[in-house]
């Protein structure tokens, strides 16, 4: 770390805020003529909006609430509780630390106080969120008027004995939807004093339900709503969510029945400065594959900048992808900070999940008061917890979406004070595309989040299940539009049709004695069986990963990281679902080379725009892993390791687009050139389509080939990496231009010559990224958006 002043940032304002300052104690460490900085931004303070208490609220609640400190509720939480008292759904969408907790705490505790018999729900996405709000509702619930309420946990750690306590006590269960649908829906009876009673359900941070995982909620919260209606119930949902777009459609499209948004932030905020970074590429003839260049990792700039941030004494956060790269950083940091200080390397940590909840909550304490200076963290603190009075928020690597980024920005300057917030591309895309387009994340709106609870692969087995909690009616089948699937799955004799089952001489559909549907679904959206992870030598179980991914991922040779430690795989023996591991750190990473085909099953829509042709269809993807790379932390890669893998299909969506030879001469690209322009465009949409749709590239795949058996065309295929699809690909033709307007931007954005992993290089290209022609790519996709022109983005939202 430099001592020198720095001087003449452009960017950098005369008299500078407090972010702008810590931003420049950031930029003395480097050199002057640094190209990093590649946009600054200001963002000024709000002040709060107070409301009065509302009239209907118990004067005891409000008393508790006060007495945490909460002097009068902000203009959001009002109209929020205001609607929800009223008995209406209702979804909450503010910023971080905008308090969304109180607009659902004071309808619900007002509640269960005036009826002693009322019951309520909470479910979250993670067990650290979860575990916040019940230890704030105990304390709320602490004083003899609200007492009886006994909020009370319901997860896969609860006791066994506490679970028969909770079910005859507690009048507030705080769980997750895997336990709501494996625990409490399949065993209903047992809940039946719960449920006959319920009044609310609360459903926080209901933006991270999204895809495969938030099709899968929606269902499990439909069949929720049907089981309290059999008890005669019919619960008041409340939602709770990051900033998103259109909020009450993704709510109403959650639960499955209509919502009222409240968007408008009553809460006070500091002002921000927020800067964009790209590292620069790393010199000296180091080269990764095919002799691309190797840019500077984000976790190594992150790791000198946070070093740096904590010197001035600057309370910091750091946001990284992976439990491994949380450790890394933390431990880069620690070695940075030694130089300057030996005193300051014992105030900075790794925070992440799989740490004890003890070990947890110390960490959150020691960031909120100040002893633990910097964290480096994953997405763990991105959600919920209360950590105030942070002055800095470095993001290494865009997190996948703009509500996921202000809500780690949003854990800086979480009242009042001015922060930094400082966003660090990786080797990506759509991160180069970021931060040399600030528009694309500063200005423009959050995402809605994709579900498709109608996917066949998530509603067959959802609707075993509602089957086996309570027969479907033929109105109820008819409903969910699944009179054929349900129609094929009796064919298959895991349900039956009984006419003249119900006690109006109505037909059921009943599923069969031996079906036990609830244990196949995987509400986190897996692949296939699931594959456990064991270390050889003791019989530990490390964990577990569905079939679909097992091979890309756990096999032999592989390593496997678990809570910091590596593992190298012995054995993969999917028919047993089993793969063997032992401890090793071989000091190099691996990654799959796959070969894979795509077979056309039905075009669902098209679009002829002159020489490109637009589709969504249904298609059939195999996959065989071949072989793996070794790569060392650098990026350099060691080697090419054959595989014998078994293939694998997958039957899911895709979006495509065909071109002819008449485009491609206007293009330039002769025939030996097609395969490499084509692959090298394929890469770079699959990188880009997070920025019009909710996932990450991991969650999709793409194929390209000079001439396609089924269309006779060279064509270009993005498809969804889940069985029946997840909306991405919707998504993608329904925004087709934008997205490749953007991907065509990214390509020209890079500065390497002729490709790397920040434009068109994959990590997970069955080909070893070869062949790739950048230039040819950026010629090609230029031609294609000449022909789309402003016609393509008429397509419906999924």
């Amino acid at each position: 770390m430099k001592a020198t002043d720095h001087t003449d940032r452009s960017e950098i304002a005369c008299d500078p805020s407090y972010g702008q300052s810590l931003l420049n104690r950031v930029l003395t460490s480097f050199d002057a003529g640094d190209p990093r900085l590649t946009h600054v931004r200001e963002l000024p303070p709000r002040a709060a909006q107070v409301t009065e208490w509302p009239e209907w609220i118990s004067a005891d609640v409000r008393a508790a609430v006060q007495g945490i400190g909460v002097d009068a509720p902000w203009a959001h939480q009002t109209r929020a509780a205001d609607i929800a008292a009223g008995g209406g759904h209702v979804v909450l969408s503010t910023g971080t630390a905008s308090g969304k907790s109180l607009a659902y705490q004071m309808p619900v505790l007002t509640a269960l106080q005036q009826d002693p018999r009322a019951t309520a729900l909470y479910l979250s996405p993670t067990k650290a969120l979860g575990a916040d709000q019940l230890r704030m509702a105990t304390e709320l619930t602490d004083a003899d008027p609200l007492r009886g309420i006994h909020p009370a946990p319901y997860d896969g750690d609860t006791p066994q004995e506490i679970r028969q306590w909770v079910r005859a006590n507690s009048r507030w269960v705080f769980t997750n939807p895997d336990m709501l649908h494996l625990g409490m829906l399949r065993s209903h009876e047992r809940w039946g004093r719960l449920l006959r009673q319920l009044r609310y359900v609360v459903v926080d941070e209901c933006h991270t339900y999204r895809g495969v995982f938030g099709s899968h909620v929606a269902l499990v919260l439909r069949r929720l709503r049907r089981m309290a209606q059999r008890y005669g119930a019919d619960p008041v949902f409340v939602l709770c969510s990051a900033t998103t777009s259109d909020p009450a459609h993704t709510a109403s499209k959650l639960i499955g029945a209509p919502c009222t948004a409240v968007t408008e932030d009553g809460s006070p905020q500091g002002a921000r400065t927020v800067a964009l970074w790209e590292p620069p590429l790393v010199g000296g003839g180091l080269t990764g594959e095919n002799g691309a260049a190797i840019r500077r990792s984000a976790g190594a700039e992150a790791a000198k900048v946070m070093a740096e941030l904590v010197a001035e004494g600057a309370r910091t956060l750091t946001f990284v992808r992976s439990r491994r790269g949380a450790e890394l950083i933390a431990m880069d940091t620690r070695r940075l900070l030694a130089e300057v200080d030996t005193a300051l390397p014992e105030r900075i940590a790794a925070y992440r999940s799989g740490y004890l909840a003890e070990d947890r909550r110390a960490l959150e304490t020691a960031l909120s008061e100040g002893s633990l200076l910097g964290a480096a963290t994953t997405n763990a603190l991105e959600l919920g917890v209360d950590i105030a009075g942070l002055d800095a928020v470095v993001v290494a690597g865009y997190p996948g979406t703009v509500a996921s980024f202000w809500q780690q920005a949003g854990r800086a300057g979480r009242r009042t004070q001015g922060s930094l917030v400082l966003l660090i591309a990786r080797d990506d895309p759509l991160d180069t595309y970021l931060v040399h387009h600030p528009e694309a994340l500063l200005g423009r709106p959050m995402e809605a989040s994709i579900t498709d609870p109608h996917n066949p692969y998530v509603l067959g087995p959802h609707l075993l299940c509602a089957a086996m909690e309570q027969p479907l009616t033929d109105a109820e089948v008819l409903d969910y539009g699944a009179w054929e699937l349900l129609s094929g799955l009796a064919r298959q004799g895991v349900i039956r049709r009984r006419p003249g089952a119900g006690r109006d001489g109505s037909a059921r559909w009943f599923v069969t004695a031996d079906s036990h549907p609830h244990d196949a679904v995987d509400v986190r959206g897996g692949i296939g069986a699931a594959v456990a992870i064991v270390e050889s030598e003791t019989g530990r179980m490390l964990g577990t990963t569905d079939a679909g991914r097992a091979p890309a991922t756990l096999h032999p040779g592989a390593v496997h990281l678990h809570q910091g430690e590596s593992y190298v795989v012995d054995e993969l023996d999917l028919d047993e679902g089993i793969a063997l591991v032992h401890a090793e750190t071989p000091g190099w990473t691996t990654s799959a080379r796959a070969v894979t085909a795509l077979e056309i099953e039905e075009v669902t829509e098209e679009r002829v725009h002159g020489t490109v042709t637009t589709a969504l269809g249904r298609v059939f993807v195999t996959r065989q892993v071949i072989g793996y790379l070794r790569r060392l932390p650098s990026g350099e890669v060691l080697d090419m390791v054959s595989l014998d893998m078994p293939a694998q299909t997958l039957p899911t969506r895709a979006v495509f687009y065909t071109v002819t030879p008449e485009l491609l001469r206007r293009a330039g690209i002769d025939a030996k050139h097609v395969a490499g322009a084509l692959h090298a465009a394929e890469h770079a949409a699959i990188g880009m389509l997070p920025l019009v749709a909710t996932c990450d590239r991991w969650d999709i795949g793409g194929v390209s080939i000079a001439e396609h058996p089924d269309t006779g065309l060279p064509t270009v295929f993005v498809y969804d990496g889940h069985p029946g699809g997840a909306g991405f690909a919707e998504r993608g033709f329904a925004r087709l231009r934008h997205w490749l307007t953007a991907t065509l931007a990214a390509i020209r954005s890079c500065g390497c010559a002729s490709g790397c992993p920040s434009c068109v290089q994959s990590p997970k290209c069955g080909n070893g990224n070869n062949p790739l022609d950048k230039a040819g790519a950026g010629r090609l996709l230029a031609e294609v958006l000449a022909e789309l022109g402003d016609d393509d983005e008429g397509a419906s939202e999924p």
